[in-house]
């Protein structure tokens, strides 16, 4: 896992938003880089960067002889600006993350959680001010219905593949995954592009048309 500690994550979630990555992203030939599938913004900040600290999960139809066994493991081994992704296929089963999870992770340093199925204690989470990204919700709770099977892995949600340590935007738009080959190079272009994009948005405000400012920055 090729992990950057000098990046100012404050910054980054105050600069970025999910198009102009996915913009960038584009350019660098990795087109197809945003998840698919509807994934709610529940609680906390509307907008979440960290790092992927993927879990796999399945459905049960069986008693769990080691319930709740790897995800705690994986809450407990999170790291500073971690996000706690849990691939579990869509099921809507039962809430598989809520608030005790999530106040495990923070406590850890984890900013968020993106999860491909339900959870549960919404209105307790987004007290904490924990972020949250769903399919939805389910009150049931997970033991002998849903388990995690591998961390720290790579998994595949909305079909976008997630490896451990990748870097996440999510926000309003959608998710937005950043392989760590070219983070570097996507992250220097993207914060360049927000800075082109805000002169473009006050040359606008000012009485320039939009083809004028395009034709001048470019920009879109």
């Amino acid at each position: 896992m090729s992990v950057n500690d000098s990046y100012d994550f404050l910054r980054l979630r105050k600069s970025l938003y999910t198009a102009v990555v996915a913009d960038v992203l584009d350019s660098l030939g990795f087109r197809e880089q945003v998840v698919s599938v509807d994934l709610r913004h529940l609680s906390g900040s509307p907008v979440l960067v960290g790092r992927a600290k993927t879990t796999l999960w399945e459905d049960l139809d069986a008693v769990d002889p080691r319930p709740y066994e790897l995800e705690l493991q994986a809450v407990d081994n999170c790291q500073k600006d971690d996000v706690l992704v849990a691939a579990a296929g869509g099921s809507m089963r039962s809430g598989i993350w809520g608030e005790l999870l999530s106040t495990a992770a923070r406590n850890r340093g984890c900013v968020g959680s993106i999860v491909d199925g339900a959870v549960r204690d919404v209105t307790k989470m987004h007290e904490m001010g924990f972020t949250v990204f769903a399919r939805g919700t389910c009150p049931r709770d997970s033991l002998h219905r849903q388990r995690v099977t591998a961390v720290d892995v790579p998994v595949e949600i909305g079909g976008v593949r997630i490896a451990p340590g990748d870097l996440l935007v999510a926000d309003l738009d959608g998710l937005v995954v950043v392989p760590q080959a070219v983070e570097r190079a996507a992250l220097a272009a993207a914060l360049e592009k927000v800075s082109a994009e805000n002169r473009v948005r006050d040359e606008i405000r000012s009485g320039l048309s939009a083809g004028e400012v395009f034709r001048k920055y470019g920009v879109l």
